[in-house]
């Protein structure tokens, strides 16, 4: 089998997962998931004409010629405050003190804010002249009755969550989110609760892992570590299987003791497939099972574990949970530092971001071998290097995938 351009990879992945199945959630744990329904408004917001100022309701033919000079006198012949219906029709030479919120009376189709009122006693002096309809909210500006407010797919953010409140959704149907299963496989590793041996490898991969989907919204299952045998494999994988995904590192190369490929398609795995184009992680296997489990055989160096799960895990998992944005934004940077590459395989470098004056530069954390962890650690970003490209001068703009969020990107904004 050749190895896969990443961008094939990543099509083939959405080819075989589905989203998971719809389930009710309380509108205190919806933040952040993503609607399976859609939302129907059940009254007009707001229900009648409201101030969007204090100040006086007014008729706009009364108060059309107001200047400081020769301001309009009206007299008020009301009070009202939000929550409270008007009693008074609004005549001619009339006006009604109101507050932000409020219904507009009757007669009224202009509110004044107050900053442009001079009050004495019971006369209100209008000094300018607004347009008809000045600071009116007119009825269903908000929303409409009946109408659709917010469609399935949507992502619930603070703000559609303030819709849904509005539209009194205690309980809302959200796609539900996968069960997740993690792996580590290998001799070498260590257990965290195991004594240290200078001869073994901490086992950092599955707490990573774990963490990438934690930042998801999932929380998933540690299986623990299989050593390199075929029967400890089978049985860690059969328990994989029970869940929706499962994510196993090591052990997908061709060498000699790396069982997780074969193991997988003994246990009925239909891999579809197993090397891509990309560096760091080319050993990567992908296949699903007959119910519908889904599997990355993820290579077991820490930062190839890690990248292949931004690139290929992350995706599907959030396509599972109904997500219509799945990859990570892209933001175009300089480089700042020349970079040798190699031709053939899509490179991913992880690289530190700062800001100056003319937008975003991106510097290498460091070495960038496989097994770096702390190259990972220090990323902001993903630099994407084309399987094409065999260097990049200082300078050179490029495409990096953003694995935080950036303060300086407000900062920024605010400086514009």
């Amino acid at each position: 089998m050749s190895y896969l351009p990443v961008a094939a990879a990543q099509a083939c992945v959405f080819e075989h997962v589905v989203s998971c199945v719809p389930e009710p959630v309380a509108l205190y744990d919806v933040l952040g998931r993503v609607l399976a329904e859609g939302v129907y408004a059940n009254r007009n917001h707001p229900p009648y004409d409201v101030s969007a100022m204090d100040g006086y309701a007014v008729r706009f033919n009364d108060i059309s010629g107001a200047t400081s000079a020769e301001p309009v006198l009206l007299r008020v012949i009301d009070d009202i405050r939000a929550g409270q219906m008007p009693g008074l029709r609004v005549l001619q030479g009339r006006s009604a003190r109101i507050m932000t919120g409020a219904p507009v009376p009757a007669g009224a189709d202009t509110v004044i804010r107050v900053e442009d009122t001079e009050l004495d006693g019971d006369t209100v002096s209008i000094l300018v002249a607004q347009r008809c309809g000045t600071n009116i909210r007119p009825l269903g500006e908000n929303l409409r009755d009946g109408e659709v407010v917010l469609k399935a797919g949507t992502t619930i953010t603070p703000g559609v969550l303030a819709i849904l409140a509005m539209v009194k959704k205690k309980e809302i149907s959200v796609f539900a989110r996968p069960s997740v299963a993690i792996l580590s496989t290998g001799d070498e590793l260590e257990g965290l609760d195991e004594p240290v041996d200078d001869n073994k490898i901490p086992d950092a991969n599955s707490y990573a892992l774990m963490a990438q989907c934690q930042a998801l919204g999932i929380t998933p299952v540690l299986l623990g570590i299989a050593h390199d045998n075929p029967i400890e494999i089978k049985a860690k994988l059969t328990e994989g299987l029970k869940y929706d995904v499962l994510l196993a590192s090591g052990g997908v190369s061709v060498g000699h003791h790396d069982f997780m490929r074969p193991m997988l398609e003994e246990l009925g795995i239909q891999m579809h497939f197993w090397r891509v184009a990309m560096r760091p992680g080319h050993p990567l296997a992908f296949g699903t099972s007959a119910k519908g489990t889904v599997v990355f055989g993820l290579p077991g160096n820490p930062v190839s574990s890690m990248v292949c799960f931004e690139q290929f895990a992350a995706p599907a998992l959030k396509r599972m949970m109904g997500y219509q944005k799945c990859y990570r934004r892209t933001v175009t940077a300089r480089l700042s530092h020349d970079l040798k590459d190699r031709e053939g395989r899509t490179h991913f470098v992880r690289v530190a971001l700062e800001r100056d004056a003319t937008g975003y530069l991106a510097t290498s954390t460091g070495t960038q071998g496989s097994g770096v962890l702390m190259s990972m650690a220090l990323a902001e970003g993903l630099m994407i290097v084309p399987a094409a490209a065999t260097s990049l001068a200082a300078g050179d703009e490029v495409i990096v995938q953003l694995l935080q969020d950036m303060d300086f990107q407000m900062e920024a904004a605010l400086e514009r």
